[in-house]
């Protein structure tokens, strides 16, 4: 069957496929910028206190302040502390680059969004550590009741008193980088990505408990208030709202200054594909008369051949072919 064009549409091309070899380097970059604006945005000390201090107030205020009773329950139970300064200082950098190269590898049409939803959400964060520095609970005066856990099971792990930074390496990171937590807000993009794209009930299960554990042991271990928390789920919807703008703007520059192949059009592709069809039509046809035509004044296509035999010239008419031949149909 035959399928018509409008002259001059172009014939769309499907998207070309990401390699791991430019997606590593754009990923390690966002990173590189994002860490090192948050050592940039290091504010006032008094102004991060008077931030945190704020923010503990207004979560008491409205009966909010979950921190307190996890933080003594982790300070308390040691069993539950060590594993959950451990899933503080180690999943975020181990669950979210493992869900990219999952989602890369066998869910590669969904790829670029989520990406551009996970990096599009963190350079939001990095908006609100500048503008709004602000000191954790756990470096809060004692007097306002909390224990820095990471400090206190420092000697089962390899980080020191500067979050989760390895000893040695607390001056690397910015540590009034509280609100947002995006520690919440990945763990939050994986559970997306997992409940959507997991399939099975296991991978269900991770991504209901995933971000929620997460919530709860930057609470207990004393790196983020409710509101962080709250505040990094906001920030993965602000970047999930901005990602297809991000995408369009990207595509745009892409084809202002990168060069690209040629469009094919309707009409040469449908001039290419001309003999191709003929012959494949020819081919294909079925020819009733198995080569054999007939002319005026025959009636089968067996009569030529008749007529050849008896020394006629194929373009000869049928009174020429002799006295027996029929007479010409009317």
């Amino acid at each position: 069957m035959q399928h018509t064009e409008t002259p001059g549409t172009e014939a769309a091309a499907p998207a070309p496929r990401l390699r791991w070899w430019t997606e590593l380097p754009l990923i390690l970059l966002v990173y590189g910028f994002y860490s090192a604006g948050r050592l940039l945005a290091r504010g006032d000390v008094s102004g991060a206190v008077d931030h945190g201090l704020t923010i503990l107030r207004f979560e008491k205020a409205l009966y909010l302040n979950f921190e307190h009773p996890l933080n003594r329950l982790f300070t308390r139970e040691a069993w539950i502390g060590i594993p959950a300064d451990f899933w503080y200082a180690s999943l975020h950098y181990l669950v979210t680059p493992a869900v990219l190269v999952w989602l890369f590898r066998s869910r590669a049409v969904r790829y670029r969004a989520a990406r551009t939803w996970l990096m599009t959400s963190t350079l939001i964060g990095l908006i609100g550590f500048t503008l709004l520095p602000t000191c954790p609970p756990r470096l809060l005066d004692a007097s306002h009741g909390f224990v820095d856990t990471m400090a206190q099971y420092s000697s089962y792990g390899w980080w020191g008193g500067a979050a989760s930074a390895p000893r040695g390496m607390g001056d690397m990171t910015n540590q009034y980088a509280a609100m947002p937590s995006l520690h919440v807000g990945w763990a939050l993009w994986c559970g997306v990505m997992l409940w959507r794209f997991g399939g099975s009930r296991l991978t269900r299960t991770a991504a209901v408990a995933y971000p929620l554990i997460t919530t709860i042991v930057v609470m207990g271990t004393a790196n983020h208030y409710f509101l962080d928390a709250v505040a990094g789920a906001a920030v993965m919807g602000v970047g999930l709202l901005l990602a297809p703008v991000v995408m369009r703007t990207a595509d745009r520059v892409k084809a202002r200054f990168v060069p690209s192949a040629a469009p094919v059009t309707a009409d040469s592709s449908a001039t290419a594909s001309a003999p191709v069809a003929a012959d494949s039509s020819a081919a294909g046809s079925s020819i009733v008369s198995a080569g054999c035509q007939t002319s005026a004044g025959e009636r089968i296509p067996r009569q030529r051949e008749s007529r050849l035999e008896d020394g006629a010239e194929p373009g000869a008419s049928p009174k020429d072919a002799g006295d027996g031949a029929p007479a010409a149909a009317r």
